[in-house]
């Protein structure tokens, strides 16, 4: 069902009983999808970073990325990652070698509809949902805001959404997009060269 959904916020917020892993990440709600938790996950292994999306009225959502990139990262990167949605498979496709923010564009196939999410900068970005014979698509804008506790994500959404939409949109506020943009991309790629100068020293 598409609907046309109200701006709405997610605060930072850390979880985690006693005894358990530390988890972090946006908690918050919308009044049309209800409660929406974008998590951490424990790491199963030492290579593998992962984020997960929970919400009253929205798929689940985990994106998880393996590799040694992962290891001194805090969240997921681009690299090395695998995408599931309602349980099923998303297609992840970009050219990190683009001059431009839209040109290094990540492209996501999930259920037949075609996504693009491209960083606007640093703390924003922007998922856009192709349109189709049924629908005119739709456009949801992230822009993180604050420092530490304060920190929050404000999610706007131009057009009729569905929760894969949504779910999708708030899931990379748990991942590392820096590549997305120009001086990030620099970054990731000595980062990349150095890890493999790495990994091939130890092997």
């Amino acid at each position: 069902m598409h609907i046309q959904t109200a701006p709405f916020t997610l605060n930072a917020w850390q979880g985690g009983g006693k005894g358990e892993p530390a988890r972090h990440g946006f908690r918050g709600t919308s009044p049309e999808w209800g409660e929406i938790t974008v998590s951490s996950l424990p790491s199963p292994a030492e290579d593998v970073c992962a984020v997960q999306v929970l919400g009253g009225h929205l798929p689940e959502a985990v994106y998880e990325s393996r590799g040694i990139q992962v290891v001194i990262a805090e969240r997921p990167t681009l690299n090395g990652a695998t995408l599931r949605v309602g349980g099923a498979h998303a297609y992840l496709k970009r050219n990190r070698w683009a001059a431009t923010h839209r040109g290094r564009a990540l492209h996501l196939k999930h259920a037949g509809d075609r996504y693009r999410l491209w960083a606007v900068n640093r703390r924003s970005y922007v998922l856009h949902r192709a349109a189709d014979n049924e629908d005119r698509g739709v456009t949801v804008t992230v822009r993180e805001a604050g420092f530490g506790k304060r920190k929050r994500a404000e999610v706007t959404v131009a057009g009729r959404a569905v929760g894969a939409d949504i779910a999708l949109a708030v899931l990379f506020t748990g991942v590392d997009r820096s590549a997305l943009t120009r001086r990030g991309a620099v970054r990731s790629g000595i980062s990349r060269v150095f890890h493999v100068a790495a990994d091939s020293a130890l092997t």
